[in-house]
């Protein structure tokens, strides 16, 4: 495990810093997170920052400004569960889920920063304190990745988890939760929760097989969170319902995490996904100063 996350520390660091050529981007907007004081609102600003008590005395329209923060604390809820034991493509989406952490890690770093993480696996969640500077970022990495895996049936609980990092309150930072987000939504309401406090960053890790079925006729499908097996003849007809079930899916989840104010990057294990995470920090730097995506 040592030589496995010492090559992806560096791969993250080589190829994070060199693509963003210098530009070392945060992952939360330069202003920072601390409310400042208000002004008058322009067309583009975001209108979750509006203060309603300025804009009612005053008759025209106000936003809070943010002031920047010293420190940066960033939480991370890490989803382990069966579910993510998996990967047709380059890794599994566990790997890759610790990948993603890694790259959060990086883009956070700074004097003073530090980064906590609350795992589950489907047997309850684990708090691993937040610590700062590289050491700090490799141990937690390094825990992460070591959180063993749970038997097959057992369920994962993402509400439950998102509930967690939220107990007890922490100060206002970034929180970001690592999912495959598949199954139901009922985690919705706990994320809002977090949405009120501290800025919000979801990513989803994705494999191929989650989203289409391949052409290989008879196969046992497995349901790594119940252990329901299914023998099924993938036909173009069963193919082009699971596609679009999926897609159905995937739009729910894209609708449930922007309604909560959370940025979202998609991260495949068949992509290059720190090519991917680089093209999202870039477009989240344009938005904060006011370019097109």
């Amino acid at each position: 495990m040592e030589v496995a996350l010492r090559s992806l520390e560096l791969a993250v660091r080589g190829r994070l810093d060199g693509l963003l050529q210098g530009n070392h981007l945060g992952l939360v907007p330069g202003p920072g997170t601390e409310p400042g004081e208000a002004r008058g609102y322009q067309p583009g600003d975001d209108v979750r920052r509006m203060d309603w008590a300025v804009t009612a005395r005053t008759g025209d329209p106000h936003i809070r400004q943010t002031v920047a923060d010293r420190e940066l604390e960033t939480w991370a809820a890490v989803d382990l569960s069966p579910s993510l034991d998996f990967g047709s493509g380059a890794c599994d989406k566990r790997e890759l889920a610790v990948a993603a952490l890694a790259a959060v890690a990086h883009l956070t770093s700074g004097s003073g920063n530090r980064i906590g993480a609350v795992v589950d696996n489907g047997t309850g969640p684990v708090r691993m304190p937040a610590q700062g500077g590289r050491a700090g970022s490799r141990a937690l990495l390094k825990r992460v990745a070591g959180t063993p895996r749970a038997a097959e049936g057992t369920r994962g609980d993402l509400g439950g988890l998102l509930e967690a990092m939220r107990r007890p309150p922490r100060r206002r930072g970034l929180a970001v939760v690592i999912s495959d987000f598949l199954g139901p939504t009922g985690w919705q309401r706990a994320l809002r929760g977090l949405g009120t406090r501290h800025s919000l960053l979801a990513i989803e890790v994705l494999d191929p097989r989650d989203v289409e079925l391949p052409d290989v006729g008879t196969v046992v499908l497995s349901d790594p969170e119940t252990g329901k097996q299914r023998e099924v003849h993938t036909s173009a007809l069963l193919r082009k319902e699971f596609a679009a079930a999926a897609a159905a899916h995937r739009d729910e989840v894209a609708t449930a995490l922007r309604r909560a104010g959370c940025a979202h990057l998609v991260l495949r294990t068949d992509s290059d996904w720190i090519a991917d995470v680089v093209r999202f920090v870039v477009a989240r730097k344009r938005g904060w100063s006011g370019g097109g995506v």
